[in-house]
């Protein structure tokens, strides 16, 4: 055509004049030349010469627009195809696909004058075409999205005006507009066309066919881009039919992003996009909340109108004799509500009458109230596929925004579907513990509001998981699996059994979930049928999705959970690991039988957790020990005190730091005689490998058997040996503390066993007293003046009671050198050989039986020679007590042999030999030991020994003045 020709060599002409700033000159003559365009095109139309402009338009579009390296032609081709656009007018739907392409092309031009035309080509010819424009818009939003980071000035104002342009269209029309092509298309596609059935004609604007572009542009850097693309993300969701809230999981990993973008318009239009969904949200998981309430609700009148139906025919004059069948029954009801509608019926049928059209009108008004649409009620939202990217964002970004808007979106859901929570339960708690220490504070509190609110829901979980179904293999499961036949630490023999019953159980859920009420398919005009393979959108087929009501119930994966948690025993901030046991405990409350079954993994764990150095863990971990060792078999128990022994054993260091907290933690929550039984048991059996640490650790024993407030009980029975049980107990633990020899000693105190105590004195003197013993006797002496002992400085007051008690305080002075143990120790048994003695000389000798017997049961001793096989077998005890005191001194010995031999291979002068020889200890050395191990000053000789012999004059005239007396009674 020579007017495209003209128009381009005109352009060519008129550069040169807008280059010398004779803009005026170039705008009327472009003007000019586009009219008379415009005026052939329009002539043309009007005479239905469609030929010549289909010839015009490809002229323009073949020749010129796509004209790659002529700039000049590009440009005079752009404006021929605004102008034939404009002159086209609503007829411009037909060759829209002729002309459309080609301006889109000039979007990617080097030229900066090219790229312009085109935004101004491409304003034009939608501003034309309006809603037709739609069938081109992933095209249009694709360049638009290029052209938002344009660098060129005058190209980026004119992508804004078309974007603004396009955005009113879309605002307007694209929910509801159809192309005017679309009809014909469709019309002639379909085989069936009738009045009776219907044609579905798709709108020109598809949101399925523009996810996948917005999916694929979500990933951008460019921070104009990026405000481009929220901006739309917004428009979109603002049109209430589009619903795009229902691809949320398509892009909004993409909008997480942008919260970490360095500019502030970003971010902030990023989170008010983001507030509005959830926002959204919310309202979606009311109005369904609220129809499945009146649903319910429904359902009930329905119920409650049947039954007063009924009740109106029984009670109708109509209907037959009271003693009638239930098939008659039911035929006089169907006849009585005519009755009752013609007025004909009496009194209690004419209440029928009311009851029944109520009921009818009610029908009626829900009926009508089911059909109307509620906005959001169709609206299917995946929940899962968010929460998964909420998680995952969790674990991966380390951006505080972006980690608080995650846990408010989780936080939100369990008021909406915390069903779905509980699938992801251990891959959240694998980032929500270390949150809880985050360095940022609303980071931390946002963390422990989401950890609150899960625990909550868990512990509101039926007991049992599918306690809820109720099905009849679970039930089962249960009396398949008791308690007590769980395996104990180390072994793995019932657990895959377990698993396998649990696996079977879940293949029961599934097979029972497809059995749900399908949902109401919803009348709404998006097609959603033609997606892409390559778009995963969250719809899911609205005939297949469960309701409310009989929505499966999810059950948590309690392996995959402790599994979790126990990682969290590693982090190096103390509050997650409170927190890690905190839930652990928790779960072993609501289901100990699930933490049962995979207890061999955590149990190590658990273990050397007790190494932790923040006291809050070590309580925590024991406190759930011993939940565990309740819910479990004795088995379990006794394995679990004999790694607790093992652990001691090989770190030292916390049996000195921690064993006492340990054992006082362990004896708040389990039977402590079951403790000490348990112990005693393997410290006996197993003292032959390493006496030191049986000394040691019966030594904590001990000290926490007569200190302790929480074994207060353990220390009344020991005083009462009259029982089997107690004597047993004894039994027991002087077995066990024999490798200790104050110790037992300091236990049949505490027994009241002061004859057996005197015993073991005499067997003191035959041992080789160490600083270790002295420094046990001084601790000894300070506890005998602690409340525990109270009672056994009473019974100083009753002397011929407790004869052995004073032999055997006195022959604890005689073992205890010149110190302050000792100076309180006779101060004690001064004091009452001044006061108490005095009372004895009135007091005549015992006579009675009855007082006879009760000497007998405080000595606990007169059935020493044949004591009868119910009672304490004390020379048993005694030579026990010899024997493995002998057994540590060869101990001893060995290692001493060991050290000697290893300094002789190393002697070889005499100056090596006198420094070995002088670190042998010395009595005066040995009591400054004593007294520095008690963090006491060294104590001065005690000069002068006269209280000293008045109280051993005091006590021989006492056994003799009472030896005498008993001599006179004779």
């Amino acid at each position: 055509m020579a007017l495209a020709k003209d128009l381009v060599s005109y352009l060519a002409n008129i550069t040169e004049s807008k280059k010398q700033h004779n803009h005026r000159l170039y705008s009327e003559k472009l003007i000019g030349e586009r009219n008379r365009l415009e005026s052939i095109i329009r002539t043309a139309l009007a005479e239905g010469n469609h030929d010549r402009i289909a010839k015009i338009v490809h002229q323009l579009c073949h020749d010129y627009a796509y004209a790659v390296h002529q700039p000049h032609a590009r440009n005079g081709g752009l404006i021929g195809l605004a102008a034939a656009a404009i002159a086209l007018g609503a007829e411009v739907a037909r060759y829209l696909k002729e002309i459309v392409p080609p301006v889109l092309a000039c979007f990617s031009d080097q030229d900066a004058r090219v790229r312009y035309y085109a935004c101004e080509s491409m304003y034009n010819i939608a501003k034309v075409a309006k809603g037709e424009i739609l069938l081109y818009f992933n095209d249009v939003f694709d360049a638009l999205c290029k052209m938002a980071a344009d660098t060129e000035l005058s190209v980026k104002n004119g992508a804004e005006l078309l974007d603004r342009l396009v955005k009113d269209i879309v605002s307007e029309s694209a929910a509801t507009y159809a192309s005017i092509l679309a009809p014909e298309a469709a019309v002639a596609g379909s085989e069936d066309v009738s009045p009776e059935r219907s044609v579905v004609i798709p709108t020109a604007f598809s949101l399925p066919r523009f996810i996948p572009l917005l999916q694929e542009r979500i990933h951008v850097l460019n921070p104009f881009t990026r405000t481009f693309l929220v901006s739309w993300i917004t428009l979109l969701d603002s049109i209430p039919d589009l619903e795009l809230v229902a691809y949320l999981p398509s892009f909004l990993g993409g909008l997480l992003k942008f919260l970490s973008d360095p500019n502030q318009d970003v971010h902030t239009t990023t989170k008010v996009a983001l507030d509005r969904f959830l926002t959204e949200i919310k309202k979606i998981a009311a109005v369904k909340k609220g129809i499945a309430e009146s649903k319910r609700s429904r359902g009930g009148n329905e119920r409650k109108a049947s039954v007063s139906s009924v009740a109106v025919a029984v009670d109708s004059p109509a209907s037959g004799q009271a003693e009638a069948e239930h098939a008659d029954g039911e035929k006089e009801e169907i006849l009585t509500v005519p009755k009752a509608q013609d007025g004909e019926a009496e009194g209690a049928a004419a209440d029928g009458d009311s009851t029944l059209t109520a009921s009818q009108d009610d029908e009626k008004d829900e009926g009508g109230s089911e059909d109307e649409w509620i906005p959001g009620q169709d609206v299917q939202i995946d929940y899962q596929q968010i929460l998964d990217i909420l998680v995952t964002f969790l674990a991966e970004s380390s951006e505080e925004e972006i980690q608080v808007t995650a846990l408010r979106w989780i936080e939100t859901f369990f008021d909406i579907c915390p069903d779905d929570i509980l699938l992801f339960t251990p891959r959240l708690l694998a980032q929500l513990l270390p949150a809880l220490s985050h360095d940022v504070d609303h980071v931390k509190q946002a963390a422990n509001r989401v950890n609150q609110a899960l625990m909550t829901y868990i512990m509101s979980l039926p007991e049992e998981a599918g306690k809820a179904n109720g099905s009849a293999e679970q039930a089962q499961i249960a009396t398949q699996v008791p308690a007590t036949q769980l395996p104990a630490p180390g072994s793995m023999g019932l657990v895959p059994t377990v698993r396998a019953l649990a696996q079977t159980n879940g293949d029961a859920k599934r097979e029972s979930a497809p059995n749900v009420k399908p949902l109401r398919k919803p009348e709404t005009p998006e097609p959603f049928e033609p997606r892409t393979p390559q778009v995963q959108t969250p719809e899911p087929p609205l005939e297949d999705a469960p309701s409310l009501e009989a929505k499966p119930h999810n059950d948590l994966d309690y392996e995959s959970a402790v599994n979790a948690l126990t990682l969290q025993f590693l982090h190096e901030h103390e509050a997650t690991r409170v927190a890690a046991l905190a839930w652990l405990i928790m779960l072993h409350r609501k289901s100990p039988r699930k933490i049962l079954a995979i207890q061999d993994a955590t149990f190590p764990a658990l273990l050397k957790t007790l190494s932790d150095p923040a006291e809050a863990v070590v309580t925590r971990d024991l406190l759930l020990l011993s939940q565990i060792s309740k819910s479990s078999d004795d088995s379990y128990f006794t394995s679990f005190m004999v790694n607790l022994l093992k652990l001691f054993t090989t770190d030292r260091r916390l049996l000195e730091s921690r064993g006492n907290l340990i054992i006082r933690q362990l004896c708040l929550s389990l039977p402590p005689e079951k403790i000490y039984r348990t112990m005693a048991d393997c410290l006996e059996r197993d003292s032959d490998d390493d006496v030191e640490f049986a000394s040691i650790m019966v030594q904590n024993l001990n000290n926490n058997l007569i200190t302790a407030p929480e074994l207060q009980d353990l220390r009344k029975r020991l005083r009462n040996l009259d029982s089997r049980d107690g004597q047993t107990f004894f039994t027991v633990l002087f077995k066990a503390w024999c490798v200790n020899a104050v110790a037992t000693f300091s236990l049949c105190l505490l027994a009241q066993a002061y004859e057996q105590a005197y015993n073991l004195l005499q067997i003191f003197a035959e041992l080789e007293m160490t600083v270790n013993m002295l420094i046990q006797i001084d601790k000894l002496v300070q506890l005998l003046e602690s409340p525990v002992f109270t009672y056994l400085r009473m019974q100083l007051l009753e002397p011929e009671r407790f004869p052995h008690l004073y032999k055997c305080l006195y022959g604890l002075l005689m073992l205890l050198p010149q110190s302050s143990a000792f100076a309180a120790l006779k101060n004690r048994l001064n004091s009452v050989s001044a006061i108490g003695y005095l009372h004895i000389a009135p007091r005549g000798p015992p006579t009675t039986p009855s007082s006879v017997s009760t000497f007998e049961r405080q000595n606990r001793l007169r059935s020493k020679d044949g004591a009868s096989e119910a009672g304490i077998r004390w020379a048993e005890l005694l030579d026990k007590f010899r024997q493995t005191q002998e057994r540590v001194r060869r101990s001893q010995q060995r290692q001493l042999t060991g050290q000697h031999d290893g300094m002789d291979e190393r002697a070889s002068s005499p100056e090596q030999q006198k420094k070995a020889t002088s670190v042998l200890p010395s009595e005066r050395q040995m009591q400054a030991a004593s007294a520095q191990g008690l963090g006491r000053p060294l104590p001065q000789p005690i000069g002068g020994h006269g209280k000293g012999k008045s109280s051993l004059s005091n006590f021989g005239r006492l056994t003799g003045g009472v030896g005498a007396r008993n001599k006179g009674k004779k």
